[in-house]
């Protein structure tokens, strides 16, 4: 193909879907493509979904209809559904939306590029298998461009804990784990183009087994350990963790290795027995605390962040108080909380459901409880001095935004700071959801 064709991406959902929209954007490049920031100028438009929230595929049509304009301006678009949604509706898209010429699950995006031209010659095409192939091998090495301080890496897939309500295992498939060259060798390259902090990514990250130089199989642990020897990496984080895998060799790591952030995402979901085991969770409210204190003796000023699902159906109030219960005891420093809905094709879907004005009810009382923690775990941050990751400029003049240690995002103004810099910065103010601070 001769001459430059722009390509639109649209992210929508989890970090995984953020680093599958790098690897898509990098395996159409040969084939010409090159990212532009504006749907209006791209030849080829792809909507990377995600299907965990509520009314996710009807989101994704809505967006499909906003298209139409651009399609009928310039017959020569392609439009695709790229993600979970993809896999998930499959025909279907192309049955309600026949604007769309390209339906692609995320276990095939190393074919991209010919199924974009098998779309542009003629015709929609659909790639929802499971296909045998690891796409990673066949999507090769990323192109050599520099990169900002911080990058994903995807070092697992799918999921085998069947929660009642996810559709993970469905849309993603059984556990892959990466081999561990192909991560240790796109971790460096990585680094290498400027990267001071990965972020491991999985469905169910610390299930991670992949085959290890030596032919054995390598836990998420033992690859961190790994990883924290490469010279230039400052900074080590993953998400999302199951807590039936936070293996010991896992909590050891958090104690012993430095470059292994103290920050830890470990959804619990609901502080009820009763409401786990509904939920197919596999574990108790008492397990998970006990856990946490394993973690926190291990490293005792990690801070913990975890997911909440309030409303499932068949939670009573006595259920809900559980959940406050525990949120108490644990006493999280960030958490996502989300009221129950439904998604097709999950057992929890068939079930007798919870009236959504109690759910939101429900709803509103975590998340007072949940906001308030984290204000008192900020506040706690004032007065001590953080080792700060800048990212970017921020939106005051001289101003630059880091993170720290925790993902708290940290505002600092005045000084020489260059992106990338790690700098000692004393935390002054604690906002709603940043710090501000000086340098030390």
């Amino acid at each position: 193909m001769t001459g430059e064709r722009k390509l639109y991406i649209r992210t929508y959902g989890c970090q995984m879907n953020v680093y599958d929209s790098e690897r898509m954007a990098e395996a159409l490049a040969p084939s010409g493509y090159a990212l532009t920031d504006t749907p209006e100028e791209a030849d080829l438009i792809l909507l990377n979904t995600c299907h965990i929230r509520e009314k996710a595929a009807e989101k994704v049509y809505s967006e499909l209809g906003r298209l139409k304009p651009l399609k009928s301006a310039n017959p020569d678009l392609k439009i695709g559904v790229a993600g979970c949604v993809a896999q998930a509706e499959g025909e279907e898209i192309l049955r309600r939306q026949p604007l769309v010429d390209l339906v692609v699950g995320p276990q095939s995006y190393h074919r991209l590029p010919e199924l974009e031209a098998r779309a542009r010659a003629g015709g929609a095409v659909v790639d929802t298998d499971f296909p045998a192939e690891d796409k990673f091998e066949h999507l090769g090495a990323r192109p050599k461009a520099s990169r900002g301080p911080t990058a994903f890496l995807t070092v697992q897939e799918g999921c085998d804990k069947f929660c009642a309500f996810c559709v993970v295992p469905y849309t993603r498939g059984a556990e892959v784990s990466r081999p561990v060259e192909r991560v240790l060798a796109e971790a460096r390259d990585l680094v290498a183009r400027g990267v001071r902090e990965i972020t491991l990514l999985g469905q169910n990250v610390n299930a991670y087994h992949g085959i290890g130089p030596d032919g054995e199989d390598w836990s998420l642990a033992r690859l961190i350990r790994a990883l924290a020897e490469i010279e230039g990496l400052a900074r080590i984080r993953y998400t999302t963790s199951h807590p039936n895998d936070m293996t010991d060799d896992l909590i050891a790591a958090h104690g012993e290795v430095e470059k292994l952030m103290p920050y830890l995402h470990l959804p619990v979901q609901s502080g009820s027995d009763r409401i786990l085991k509904a939920m197919n969770r596999k574990h108790t409210a008492e397990s998970y605390i006990r856990l946490i204190e394993r973690i926190r003796a291990a490293r005792p000023d990690i801070l913990i962040s975890g997911d909440f699902i309030v409303g499932f159906p068949g939670e009573t109030e006595e259920d809900f108080e559980a959940t406050l219960a525990l949120v108490r005891e644990v006493r999280y420093g960030q958490c996502y909380s989300f009221r129950y809905s439904p998604r097709p094709g999950t057992p929890a879907a068939e079930r007798a459901q919870v009236a959504p004005e109690v759910a939101s009810e429900r709803l509103t009382r975590l998340q007072a409880l949940l906001e308030a923690q984290q204000r008192e775990v900020q506040q706690e941050m004032v007065g001590r001095t953080l080792e700060v990751l800048f990212e970017k400029p921020g939106r005051m003049a001289g101003q630059m935004v880091g993170k720290s240690p925790h993902l708290h995002a940290v505002h600092v103004s005045g000084g020489d700071i260059a992106v990338g810099d790690i700098r000692p910065v004393r935390i002054t103010a604690s906002a709603s959801h940043s710090l501000a601070g000086e340098l030390a």
